[in-house]
C-alpha cells in the first residue's frame, strides 16, 4: 500500500477498531509502524520505551486469556455504562449505545484474531533529583518528582499514537487499551517482562473486518477548547475541509 496518506487525513480517520481479518502483517511494514512509534518526542529524550511485539499464535491466545478474563470481570460495569441510559455520560441514542456496547464486547470476545499484539512499556524514569538539596529547594524537588512521574505516560503515549497514526497509513487498524494491566504480574510472568518494566498500552494490529477507518466523529472543538481563561470557549471551528 503507498505510504502517501496525509498527516491530517491520517488524524481525522484512524478510528480505533476492535475487530479484524486474521491475515498477517508484513514484517516490513510492522517495521515501519514500530520505527515510527520511536521517533516520538519524549522526555529528556531518555527513550525508555521499549515495544513487545507479539506474533506466534500460542502466546497471543495466552496474553488474550488475561484480557478476556479481566472483560469478563469488568463486563456488568461496561454493561452499565453504555445501557443504563442514567449512567451513560454523553447524550447519545439507545441504538447508538447498545452499538457501541456490542462493538466492545465483539473486541472483547475476539482479541485472539489480530494477528498481532504490541505491548507499549517503559522502564522507570530513574530518580535524578534525589540528593539535589544543595541546588534545588525541597518544595521544588518534591514538585518535580510528581512531574517525572507523569514523564513516562506522556513518552509512552506520544509514542502510541505515533504507532497508531502509521498504522493507519498503510491501511493497518489499532485500538488501545490498558484493560490488561489487571492482570499485569501474570502477563509479566508469561512473556518474561521484568518486574521493574511498566506496561501502558496494549495494541491489537491487523487489517480491519468488517469495519472501515473514519470519519471520526467528535464534539466541535468549541465545547472543548478554552480562550485564555476556563470556561471561556474557543469560537472558531476549523474550515470544513478537516471534517469530511
Amino acid at each position: 500500500m503507498s505510504d502517501e496518506l496525509g498527516v491530517l487525513e491520517a488524524i481525522y480517520t484512524a478510528r480505533g477498531l476492535r475487530r479484524f481479518k486474521p491475515d498477517p502483517i508484513p514484517d516490513e511494514i510492522l517495521a515501519r509502524i514500530l520505527e515510527a512509534a520511536t521517533r516520538a518526542p519524549n522526555a529528556t529524550n531518555l527513550q525508555r520505551w521499549r515495544f513487545l511485539v507479539i506474533k506466534d499464535a500460542e502466546v497471543r491466545k495466552g496474553v488474550a486469556g488475561f484480557y478476556k478474563k479481566a472483560a469478563q470481570d469488568i463486563l456488568p460495569q461496561v454493561e452499565r455504562i453504555f445501557l443504563d441510559e442514567t449512567r451513560y455520560m454523553v447524550p447519545m441514542e439507545k441504538a447508538k449505545r447498545r452499538q457501541l456496547f456490542d462493538n466492545t464486547l465483539d473486541g472483547f470476545n475476539h482479541f485472539d484474531v489480530p494477528p498481532v499484539l504490541v505491548i507499549a512499556c517503559t522502564y522507570p524514569e530513574p530518580p535524578r533529583w534525589e540528593g539535589n538539596e544543595d541546588v534545588l529547594s525541597p518544595f521544588i524537588i518534591e514538585r518535580m518528582k510528581g512531574m517525572l512521574s507523569r514523564a513516562n505516560a506522556s513518552s509512552i503515549y506520544h509514542a502510541v499514537q505515533n504507532l497508531t497514526l502509521a498504522a493507519r497509513n498503510f491501511g493497518v487498524a489499532t485500538c488501545m487499551t490498558n484493560l490488561h494491566t489487571l492482570y499485569e504480574p501474570e502477563i509479566k510472568v508469561l512473556l518474561g517482562i521484568p518486574d521493574e518494566v511498566l506496561t501502558w498500552a496494549l495494541l491489537p494490529l491487523g487489517y480491519p473486518h468488517p469495519d472501515k477507518f473514519g470519519p471520526i466523529r467528535r464534539k466541535p472543538i468549541s465545547e472543548v477548547v478554552f480562550l485564555n481563561h476556563w470556561g471561556n470557549p474557543w469560537q472558531l471551528e476549523p474550515p470544513s475541509y478537516y471534517k469530511k
